[in-house]
């Protein structure tokens, strides 16, 4: 039932964003080429199923937060073109296809991920009343911006300018700004247009806590252990760079326990919702528990993550 729910919600994201990216003839073709590249390749999803999910935890309906949604799977397309690019991490692989600049050209890509950063408030222009509308503009510009997704990409590429040499509160400032931000606000975003109690917007900040540094804790031990055709992209690139990591100043080992002990804590928070669902209905609708087993699947899922 899960992945059958997970495999809808997926379905649902694709078509709207193949369906707000059909432009008018303003938008010139190779740009529109690029953007479609880029956003439309076979993905996770993973955020705006965490948008949904969290909605139709809430209490809500998920059909009202599918804009949301695809907000922010649009500012992650947009954070991967721009960090695919020479002048960043500089690769040439992502979801198994040439990147973005590989496929079309640096400065089309650079537009490309401009292009989308736009695109993504303007999709949640389309939430009502304004009041949310604004909200949400707010708490995703926040999330994407110097402070957090940008501002932790920053200290990553300019990690030599810390006054230490690294040690793994560092590495954990970054990747919960560069890769936990989002993942946090995908959460908050689906509470949001559920009207949801400060209680469970307090629960779902702490389980994106927990599970968005897990999710970098894994990709950093993917970069070591996994294959590169499972995964999509060109890995040794930390060890090759040189680059700050959890299996760098933990070992392999010491990485897979941090990412265990920070995924039991992500689970535990969700057990607000299994108490809490008892408390508001005995009679629950069936995708509330869906939801919930959802969130409790992805847990499980990442601790053996291959991709």
């Amino acid at each position: 039932m899960v992945s059958r729910y997970i495999d809808d919600l997926r379905g649902f994201i694709n078509t709207a964003l193949d369906e707000a990216t059909q432009f008018d003839v303003n938008c010139p073709v190779r740009l529109r080429e690029a953007i479609r590249y880029s956003l439309l390749a076979s993905g996770k999803r993973l955020r705006p199923i965490l948008v949904l999910t969290a909605c139709e935890l809430c209490g809500g309906n998920s059909q009202k937060a599918i804009s949301a949604a695809c907000a922010v799977e649009m500012i992650h397309a947009y954070s991967l073109i721009h960090d695919d690019l020479p002048a960043m991490d500089n690769d040439d692989l992502r979801r198994g296809l040439p990147t973005c600049h590989k496929k079309f050209d640096e400065s089309t890509a650079i537009l490309a991920g401009d292009a989308l950063l736009a695109l993504a408030f303007e999709m949640l222009g389309n939430l009502t009343p304004l009041e949310l509308a604004g909200r949400c503009c707010k708490e995703l510009a926040v999330a994407a911006g110097p402070c957090q997704l940008v501002g932790g990409q920053m200290d990553d590429i300019y990690r030599n300018d810390f006054p230490e040499s690294g040690n793994i509160q560092i590495i954990e400032h970054i990747h919960r700004r560069k890769t936990g931000a989002l993942i946090r606000t995908s959460l908050r975003l689906g509470s949001f247009v559920a009207g949801a109690s400060e209680e469970q917007q307090i629960a779902l900040n702490e389980f994106g806590t927990h599970f968005g540094l897990a999710f970098q804790i894994t990709d950093d031990l993917l970069d070591v252990l996994g294959n590169e055709q499972t995964v999509g992209k060109r890995l040794r690139k930390d060890t090759e760079n040189d680059k700050w990591s959890y299996p760098r100043f933990l070992g392999v080992d010491g990485a897979r326990r941090e990412a265990e002990q920070t995924l039991k804590l992500a689970e535990h928070s969700l057990e607000f919702f299994r108490n809490d669902n008892i408390i508001r209905n005995n009679n629950l609708a069936q995708n509330d528990n869906l939801a919930l087993e959802t969130l409790y699947s992805m847990v499980k899922h990442l601790a053996k993550r291959e991709k």
